[in-house]
């Protein structure tokens, strides 16, 4: 293999950085708010209900709009609407700082939302088309998965800074880092495929509009079961009505001479095993995230700051990510690599179960150093299962679909842990203890489900007689 196919030079370099920072800011401007949510509880008054609104709202958003996003990327231009959405981005995270009530931020997560679906599945499609399939590929999607895992785990320490001097900070900061993102990617990056103008002349707008509608309703859904009291028939009916829409949507598509999403592209098993073991991993840490910030904050009493940094060892993801993983994937596969992370995540949730009033660092911190390995091991390979064996024009779909599991993950685990723990009913410290330890079960049993879905990856590929195709090494 030629030199040229393994190196990048550097402006190869300057478009990944630039990439990878549009996702490194998705990333950290969910992780800096979840830091910051006492701080805007207590100075806005916010109930425990509206207080996972705020952060459910945003999800809402990306969840709802992601496939959309995705097939929009492919149909009217990556580099167009990475552009658009991020100016978008950059705008409404400014509006939630100045924020007075409750449903202003519901709001401006809300759209922001809807901005990173849109520019997420453009920015993966960007990353995987402008670096040849091969070595710069498993590489860029190294350095691209490691900083959105590290944007997610330093969000943690920089919302505790941002927090400590003020919650609104935790809006601002991501509108800086945006502005300079934005500057640097209209020069720097290039549009990599032509758009691909739908073959009957116009957009499939009826699927649009199904797909969309049920994935709003679906998380909707969802994000009712943190509220039993609201009514378990509104519940049903939401989730009916969704299901009813992805019905149509199927219906839809199958009949639509370019379809919104090719429903061929879901027999592929190991994309289905990736796309479930994202929800579950993400899904798992939400839930995880959303207690122990409670915990750290509202039974020990601790700044935000000191919980910043209590999860400051969970950035060395940022470090392994894109050194270690690559090489990993291209010994074991991405199966293996991927299981190993998830059983690690399983077992830093399990330590964590034993929390209590008087608990040290010490005992925490083997949670965060395994948490820190388990990104480490498992974000790089389901980033680069979702485009393997896609075509190039379905990349944005691929990482539509990727990111829409993510969301769906989020939206579970926020809501199983405060639906299972009853957090709202909680109002001593003790009895906010006693919801929490049940909290920490939930990411437990998350975690251990992935495990069992990439464990069926490892069977069915020992099975086939045929080794898993590994990338060329970083």
């Amino acid at each position: 293999m030629s030199t040229s196919q393994t190196r990048m030079d550097a402006r190869a370099w300057s478009v990944l950085f630039v990439l990878a920072g549009a996702v490194f800011l998705e990333g950290i401007d969910v992780a800096m708010l979840n830091v910051a949510l006492p701080a805007i509880r207590a100075d806005l008054g916010l109930s425990t209900g509206m207080l996972s609104g705020v952060v459910s709202a945003y999800v809402l958003g990306y969840g709802g709009f992601m496939l959309l996003g995705g097939r929009v990327a492919d149909v009217l231009g990556r580099r167009r609407m990475f552009l658009f959405w991020l100016t978008v981005f950059l705008v409404f995270s400014g509006l939630g700082g100045f924020a007075t009530e409750g449903w202003m931020l519901l709001v401006a997560r809300f759209v922001t939302g809807v901005a990173a679906a849109f520019m997420a599945p453009a920015g993966l499609a960007l990353v995987t088309g402008n670096f040849p399939e091969g070595p710069q590929r498993t590489r860029a999607l190294g350095v691209y998965a490691g900083t959105a895992a590290g944007g997610f785990s330093l969000g943690l320490v920089v919302g505790g800074l941002l927090a400590s001097i003020g919650w609104r900070w935790v809006f601002f900061a991501p509108v800086l880092l945006s502005m300079l993102i934005l500057a640097a990617a209209v020069p720097l990056v290039r549009e990599t495929a032509p758009p691909r103008r739908p073959a009957g002349g116009g957009f499939d707008l009826a699927g649009a509009l199904a797909i969309t509608g049920a994935m709003l309703l679906l998380v909707y859904g969802v994000i009712r079961l943190e509220h039993p009291g609201d009514g378990v028939a509104g519940t049903v009916a939401t989730f009916a009505a969704g299901l009813a829409l992805l019905a149509a949507f199927v219906v839809i598509e199958r009949r639509s001479p370019d379809p919104l999403v090719r429903l061929g592209i879901l027999r592929s098993a190991p994309l289905v095993r990736a796309n479930l073991g994202a929800l579950l991993f993400v899904g798992s840490f939400a839930g995880f995230q959303f207690a122990a910030t409670l915990y750290l904050q509202e039974v020990r009493g601790w700044s935000t700051l000191q919980t910043g940094l209590a999860m400051l060892v969970i950035g060395l993801d940022t470090i392994l990510a894109p050194t270690l993983t690559p090489r990993l994937v291209n010994r074991f596969g991405n199966a293996r690599v991927l299981f190993g992370g998830l059983v690690l995540a399983a077992v830093a949730y399990a330590l964590f179960l034993p929390a209590g009033m008087d608990w040290t660092y010490a005992a925490m911190l083997p949670t965060m150093l395994l948490l820190g390995l388990a990104f480490s091991l498992a974000y790089g390979p389901l980033t680069m299962a979702a485009t393997d064996g896609v075509a190039e024009h379905e990349h944005g779909l691929a990482g539509g679909l990727l990111y829409t599991s993510i969301q769906f993950g989020t939206a579970l685990g926020l809501s199983a842990v405060t639906a299972v723990a009853a957090l709202g009913d909680a109002t001593t410290a003790q009895e906010r203890l006693g919801a929490l330890q049940t909290a920490f079960a939930v990411p437990v049993a998350a975690a251990v489900l992935g495990v069992i879905v990439t464990a069926f990856g490892i069977r069915a590929r020992a099975g086939s007689g045929e080794p898993e195709p590994a990338p060329a090494p970083a």
